[in-house]
């Protein structure tokens, strides 16, 4: 966590200094626990290389975010009830869906780029008004939001779960879950985590 902050904080003043040519030589990789790993030295093909395409205030909210630990489930599930009750969404299917993308984790990145809890993609975040993506509450609630528009467009609580995954498109194309290994078993996982939670 020490090496990851560092790494970034380093990113950042690259950044700030103006010297991307010399921060050409930076790579990253996002373990399956969501886990950012930051080197100059890939050990693995699984390193990608950074792309300073990212803006100063990114760099900062990401450094925060990494500060913090998994949240606990008591914390998320104080978050979740009453944005549940608010837009009318079972707080079983949220925290079992937070479960599977990300673990409980508000720093967690993806490969393709998604964030925080409910592992948003900036563009739909951008769609949502999401400001902050590693906020917890501002990530909970444009998930839950996410969540609300594709429980109404496919009432199969399955088929908006395989949306959240694969998108609302993927699922109207194949007229059901899609029929990628990816999708199949999230939808999975995220219906075996449903009886965890009360």
């Amino acid at each position: 966590m020490k090496c990851v902050l560092f790494l970034l904080v380093a990113v950042q003043v690259f950044l700030l200094a103006g010297h991307e040519s010399q921060a050409k030589g930076i790579y990253y990789m996002v373990k399956e626990d969501g886990s950012l790993c930051i080197t100059d030295i890939p050990t693995s093909r699984k390193y990608k290389p950074y792309k300073f395409e990212r803006t100063i205030n990114y760099i900062r909210n990401a450094v925060v975010a990494f500060k913090r630990d998994h949240r606990s489930v008591e914390e998320v599930n104080a978050i979740v009830s009453g944005l549940c009750a608010k837009y009318g969404v079972d707080k079983k299917l949220v925290m079992a869906v937070i479960d599977v993308e990300s673990g409980f984790n508000a720093a967690a990145v993806s490969t393709a780029g998604a964030q925080g809890l409910m592992q948003i993609m900036p563009a739909t975040g951008r769609d949502l008004d999401l400001v902050d993506p590693f906020d917890p509450s501002e990530n909970i609630d444009a998930g839950i939001r996410y969540l609300r528009y594709l429980l109404d467009t496919f009432p199969d609580r399955r088929l908006a779960v395989a949306a959240y995954n694969a998108g609302p498109n993927a699922v109207k194309k194949y007229g059901g879950i899609p029929p990628y290994a990816e999708t199949q078993n999230y939808v999975e996982k995220v219906w075996a985590r449903l009886q965890n939670y009360e």
